[in-house]
């Protein structure tokens, strides 16, 4: 008879350490997917804005204020940009306006670009906000 009393509370002494595990379990799982939906949630609110040079072509003749140079761009974020402001190793070019939506493509026209054979150009991309949404770096053909 006192075996038995003594399996007995040993049974109830277990019982609620097993129920405080199970408790401290779920509620870390209904957190973690809380957790998880909420920063889902922010993600989308927030958006990001990148956009990335696919191809460049260099037009004219080395040296001429008249030159061009022609990008094609992809909005590789998931929110619609719009180029306000390009620049050409720092200087600030005259170009077409572009708008891109969420996985849009587009040709851009940069007027003014006197450039010189075999040389380097970084070229940067900056949107309505005055973020840089892309930089390239290209070398003109020699």
């Amino acid at each position: 008879m006192k075996i038995l009393r003594k399996i007995r509370k040993n049974v109830k002494a277990l019982s609620p350490v097993v129920a405080s595990i199970i408790l401290i379990a779920v509620t870390v799982a209904v957190s973690i997917a809380v957790a998880a939906w909420m920063g889902a949630l922010t993600v989308g609110f927030m958006g990001s804005s990148s956009v990335t040079i696919t191809n460049q072509a260099f037009d004219g003749t080395s040296g001429d204020p008249a030159n061009t140079i022609t990008l094609a761009l992809k909005n590789t974020g998931t929110k619609s940009v719009t180029i306000s402001q390009v620049k050409v190793n720092n200087a600030l070019k005259s170009f077409n306006a572009t708008t891109l939506a969420a996985g849009d493509t587009a040709g851009l026209l940069i007027s003014a670009a006197a450039w010189s054979n075999g040389n380097p150009y970084k070229i940067d991309l900056i949107d309505s906000s005055g973020q840089a949404v892309g930089s390239y770096q290209a070398t003109a053909p020699s």
